[in-house]
């Protein structure tokens, strides 16, 4: 994954605990992936993050990676998800 502009956006939803962004934060670091941006906030106990993050210097592929952050997920009782931001913005268009 080592074309320019490989942005992807990535959402993580659950309970909250400690440690969430941490985990998150270890799998892409791991993978050669910088976070440009974060939003995360609780809402009525429920955890919300948006990360977009460069994968230009990526060492690991889109599907593994999203496959790791989902499996980091079921494993601390999130739904995350991982996205071109190509993709986030073609689906979010009104």
């Amino acid at each position: 994954m080592n074309e320019d502009g490989q942005r992807l956006i990535i959402t993580v939803i659950g309970h909250d605990r400690i440690g969430i962004i941490a985990a998150i934060s270890q799998i892409l670091a791991a993978a050669h992936i910088n976070i440009l941006d974060i939003s995360q906030t609780i809402m009525q106990g429920f955890f919300t993050m948006v990360m977009i993050v460069d994968a230009k210097e990526s060492t690991v592929e889109m599907a593994d990676l999203s496959q790791k952050l989902a499996e980091k997920g079921e494993e601390l009782g999130l739904v995350v998800t991982t996205q071109h931001e190509d993709v986030f913005r073609y689906m979010h268009r009104i």
